[in-house]
């Protein structure tokens, strides 16, 4: 579904991204483990458009978009799960959930939407400003799901989550891997990265260093803790 190769960018002089090789097959969840400054996030924006990339491909269901704006990757399938949640605070959340243009005729329903969140479908008529973090990052995940996306990019799903939102977003997560969207997750907890992902990335200097699977994540999961600094 998704195939990088040697992919490189900047920051003004610094090069953030090292010729990085990633791949994401359909109904896979693949996360991205990495300290801050490791290149994560700028990765995900290459990905999506809205950093330009210096070298390497990005190719997207057999077609190479690595010269499409960000607009045109979205018509194309991507979706993006900001780490801010990008919520509209003025507009109900049945509007925000409205808003997007659908890209595909996967496109979840409000319905099936307001089934697999509960919580959204008794706020469909609040702003998004009245919104817990909880329900701004479920909504966020829903309005991707509600364009059809054939792949999402989520950054930091789990930040700054109770618990019990922590564990429904990876039901959800787990639900939309059954459904064959791919998933290319930005995380730092590993323990939830563990309970979600087929493949773990280690990003580090904005390199990719090793891939694990879950034993190993779960396996080394001291030594990841102090390499991410947490």
């Amino acid at each position: 579904m998704l195939e990088v190769t040697g992919l490189r960018a900047w920051y003004g002089e610094a090069q953030a991204l090292h010729g990085v090789d990633v791949r994401v097959a359909e109904g896979e969840v693949v996360t991205l483990v990495g300290r801050n400054g490791a290149g994560k996030t700028t990765l995900v924006r290459c990905l999506i458009g809205l950093h330009r990339q210096a070298g390497g491909t990005v190719s997207f269901l057999g077609r190479d978009v690595s010269r499409l704006p960000a607009h045109q990757r979205a018509r194309a399938g991507m979706g993006w799960v900001q780490d801010d949640r990008g919520i509209y605070a003025s507009l109900t959340v049945e509007e925000n959930l409205l808003l997007p243009p659908k890209v595909s005729d996967r496109a979840w329903t409000l319905e099936r939407i307001y089934e697999a969140f509960p919580v959204l479908a008794e706020r469909r008529k609040a702003s998004g400003s009245t919104l817990s973090g909880g329900e701004q990052q479920m909504l966020a995940i829903a309005r991707a799901l509600g364009t059809g996306a054939r792949l999402l990019l989520m950054d930091e799903p789990s930040e700054g989550l109770a618990p019990v939102v922590v564990a429904r977003i990876g039901a959800i997560i787990r639900e939309i891997k059954a459904t064959g969207v791919g998933v290319l997750l930005i995380e730092q907890n590993v323990k939830f990265a563990a309970t979600v992902a087929d493949r773990h990335y280690l990003l580090s200097q904005g390199r990719i260093v090793e891939t694990l699977d879950n034993a190993d994540l779960r396996r080394r999961e001291g030594e990841l803790l102090k390499h991410l600094g947490i």
